[in-house]
């Protein structure tokens, strides 16, 4: 428990700010979003469509990212806090939620990039 908890003060959350700047730079990360199908058609940010519920089945392919940062997103920020905490529980390394979800993203840049 004290080690799950060490990793969640080293990864902290990012800002819709912080990421827009990353995609800017065109940094690696592994990129996230964990909502349903539904949503990801009707806007999405580009990254890699994973519902929330499906994540431990595809844990298996996830592995090899274990060492790399991976930024997670949703709507609102909680179920990519809730798969976080589910990466970290299995011992992802770099795993940052977006904060306010593509909901802040939405109020502060639109849904073009």
């Amino acid at each position: 428990m004290i080690i799950a908890v060490k990793y969640l003060i080293n990864m902290e959350d990012i800002t819709v700010e912080e990421l827009k700047q990353k995609i800017y730079r065109n940094e690696s990360f592994v990129f996230i979003d964990v909502r349903e199908p539904e949503e990801y058609e009707q806007a999405n940010l580009g990254a890699e469509l994973i519902p929330l519920g499906t994540l431990p089945d595809v844990l298996p392919s996830l592995l090899v990212h274990r060492e790399k940062e991976i930024i997670i997103h949703c709507r609102s920020g909680a179920r990519s806090g809730n798969a976080k905490l589910f990466l970290v529980s299995q011992g992802f390394t770099n795993v940052r939620n977006v904060l306010g979800g593509i909901l802040e993203w939405e109020r502060l840049y639109g849904l073009h990039q």
